[in-house]
Formats: structure tokens, sequence, C-alpha cells
């Protein structure tokens, strides 16, 4: 592999963009069925949101666990040792099938938050049996995941960008059938959504397994062999995913904390706010793309111990994030009353036309922070692919729950606006990125061992 390449942007391209479209199409699902939800009403809508993220949430501690096998089967492909890369993939697995029964125990400390976060009946009701739908299918999910993990850490992403294709396409179709019941079947509304994205994910699910059992892959990282518990593998998971489940988990559960403040604020700013956080999905999740690609690349060269050629990874990762972030900063600055507009309701009520001007105001001054999101994925895929997870969990679940806590003290003790709220949120939001830098460039990560 020739340096010129290697770190380059051509290079972050190749591994990164196709995740990145992949998790364009992931985004595309959960925005469609939010999209279809509103022409419905405000609650199906809000409903939708507050429980898709919720059931992710309930998964998030074991997908940042599982989630550091893209790491470790980078580091070990880096190394020359593909076949300990099969070896990893099934500790994964081995950790989704123990997750799915603990997740489902926890489904009815899940309906008593929603109850005491003061959420609407109208939308509860709703939320109730999203979640519920969601959560039963999360088995499907974690197995996507790890599939997922195993081909971005050996470079192979295409196949995973095809596999969320799939998915986008039939959840798409199936969400608007079952949703409006189309051609002959009864409206479900918001049950219908539910099972149209979990039809989407069965389908991609499948297509990752053909891809694994394919002879190529077999042959080139030992599979028949892999189908075993290795204790020192799933040790290594643990002391190095650990810290990035629990990250994960922290950090969702701040962030649906702070989006079940806004709603229980009153229905204008959970309208209002359900707009904004929709947009800020369609152009964060794509990024996370990016930031598995560094994960990868990063993994890979400090596997090698070319920390020469992690650093210009990173470069190169920063770049093609401010390139993408720049088209996002167009348009929440210069359209967000067009951007709004797309979740009108068929019969626009008084919630929506109350709501619209406090979303097209935290359209437009999400604009600020567009541009340090894609620095702050850069520099967490960088720590994370180097090992450097527990100063990265405990940088991001600090920061993110003294947010909440400010937004909260902000809603319900000085009973402040909305408006004023966002900003200070949106201010203390831009130095996360500061601080990541000046972790990375102290060059800790450059001391771990990961994988021996």
């Amino acid at each position: 592999m020739k340096d010129n390449y290697s770190g380059s942007i051509k290079e972050m391209l190749s591994i990164a963009l196709p995740m990145v479209v992949s998790n364009a199409c992931e985004t595309v699902m959960t925005f469609t069925d939010r999209l279809f939800l509103s022409k419905l009403g405000m609650e199906e809508m809000s409903a939708a949101m507050v429980g898709g993220i919720s059931a992710f949430f309930m998964m998030t501690f074991f997908i940042g666990l599982m989630g550091y096998g893209t790491a470790m089967i980078a580091q070990y492909l880096g190394k020359g040792n593909m076949n300990k890369c099969s070896v990893v993939l099934t500790q994964t697995f081995i950790i989704a099938f123990v997750a799915y029964p603990i997740l489902l125990a926890f489904k009815p400390v899940m309906h008593m938050m929603f109850i005491k976060t003061g959420i609407s009946e109208a939308q509860l009701a709703h939320q109730f049996v999203y979640f519920d739908l969601l959560l039963y299918a999360s088995i499907i999910a974690l197995g996507r995941i790890a599939l997922s993990n195993f081909f971005s850490g050996i470079g192979k992403t295409r196949v995973v960008m095809l596999a969320s294709f799939l998915a986008m396409f039939i959840n798409v179709i199936a969400s608007y059938i079952l949703i409006f019941g189309k051609f002959g079947f009864t409206p479900m509304g918001v049950k219908g959504a539910a099972l149209g994205s979990i039809t989407g994910s069965v389908f991609s699910l499948l297509i990752l397994l053909g891809a694994y059992f394919r002879k190529s892959i077999i042959k080139d990282f030992s599979i028949m062999d892999s189908f075993r518990f290795d204790f020192d593998i799933i040790k290594r998971l643990f002391r190095f995913g650990t810290p990035s489940g629990i990250e994960f988990f922290m950090a969702l559960f701040s962030f649906t904390l702070l989006i079940s403040a806004f709603h229980a604020h009153n229905p204008v700013t959970a309208a209002g706010s359900t707009i904004m956080f929709n947009w800020d999905h369609v152009s964060f999740v794509p990024l996370m793309g990016l930031e598995i690609g560094v994960t990868s690349l990063v993994g890979r060269y400090v596997g090698a111990g070319r920390f020469d050629l992690v650093e210009k990874t990173v470069w190169s990762g920063l770049r093609l994030g401010w390139a993408v972030s720049f088209f996002v900063l167009v348009a929440f600055f210069f359209f967000p009353g067009v951007l709004a507009d797309v979740f009108k309701p068929e019969a626009a009520g008084t919630i929506f036309e109350q709501a619209r001007p406090l979303a097209v105001f935290m359209i437009r001054l999400a604009s600020i922070y567009v541009l340090l999101q894609s620095v702050m994925l850069v520099y967490m895929g960088a720590l994370k692919g180097s090992g450097d997870t527990l100063w990265s969990m405990i940088i991001n679940v600090s920061f993110l729950w003294f947010v909440y806590f400010v937004l909260y003290v902000l809603l319900n003790v000085m009973h402040v606006s909305a408006e004023t709220a966002w900003v200070a949120i949106v201010i203390i939001f831009t130095t996360l990125p500061i601080i990541l830098y000046f972790r990375f460039r102290s060059g800790k990560w450059k001391t771990l061992n990961v994988v021996g």
C-alpha cells in the first residue's frame, strides 16, 4: 500500500463514503416514517421520534460494546491476523444473543419513564406501540450491526451500503402502504410505521449474511473455524468496548431526556423541537458513517504501527466532513422555513402554525454547529480506533449531561422561553469539538495496546 494513497482523502472516501450513504439510508428510513406520520398529526410524529429514539437507546450499551469490534477487526487486519477478524464477529454475535432477553426485561421500565416525563396522553398511546414493536425486533438490529461492524473493519463497506439501501427502499414502500392503508391494507398509522421499519431491517440482515458467507470471505477470514467462544478476544472487547457502550448509552440517555424536556414544556415546543431534531438527525447520522470510516482506518494504521498515517487519516476525515457539512449549513441557514413546512400536516392545525416560527428559529441557529459536528465525529472516531475509549467516554458523557442539566434548569427553574434555552444549548455545544481535539493532540492513544 503506497503512502501517498494511505490515509488520503481518496482512501477515506473509499471506506467512509459508502458508510455515509449507508447511514443516510438509515436516516431516510426514520425521516420518512416521521414525515408520513406528520400527515396524520403532530402527536403521531412526535411519538415515532421519541419511541424510536428510546428503542434505539435501550440497545446503545450493547451497540457501543459490539461496535468496538470495528476497531479490533481493523487492528487485526493491520497486523495481518485475518483469521482473528471473524472470531471477533462471533464474539459480538454472542453478546447480541445475551443482550436480547435483557432488553425485553427492561420494557416496563421505559414505559414508566414515558409516563413520568409528562408527555400528553394522545402522544403516549402511539409511543407505546411504536417503541414496543421496535424493541421486540431489536435482535434483528443487533445482528445487522454486528455484521456491519465486520465489513467496516475489513474496509468492505459497499456491502453495508447495499444492505442499507435495500432496507430503505423496502421500508419506505412498506411504511407508506401500512401507515395509510394502501392497496387494500387496513390503515395502521404508527403501528404500520414500525412494521415497515422491521421489514426493511430483515431484508438488510439477509443481504449481510449472504455477503458474509461468500466463498472468498469464508476462505480469506477462516470463517468456518471462527464459531467458538474466545475468552481473550471477548475480554478485550469488554475492556475497550465497555467505555464505548457506556458512552453511547449515557449520551443517548441524556439526549432522550433533552428531547423529553422540550416535549414536556408544552405541545407547541414539542412540535417545533421535533421538526428541528428531525432535520438535525438528517444532518448528523450520515456523518456517523464518516466516524466509522475514521475508526476503521485509524485502527488499521495503529495495528500496523503507522502513527504518521493516523494523523494523515484524521486530516483527510476533517476535510471530507467539512465538505459534506457545508451543504447542510447552507440549507439550515437560508431555507429553514422550507424545511419546517415539509412536516406540515395535510389539515394544518393551530399547533403546527404556532410551532413553525420556533422550528424555523431552531433550525437556523443549528447551522452554527453543523461544521463543528464533523470535527467532533472525526476526533471521536480517531480516539475509538486507537483504543482511547475511556477518555472519549468521560468527555462526551460529562459534557452531554451538563447540557441536559442546563436545559432543565432553564426551562423548569428559570422558566425561560424555548428559544432562549436553545441559544444556550447551541453555544455550549460548540466547545465539545475543541475538548476532543486537545485530547487527541495529547498523543496518549499512542501508548495503548488493544490487540496484543
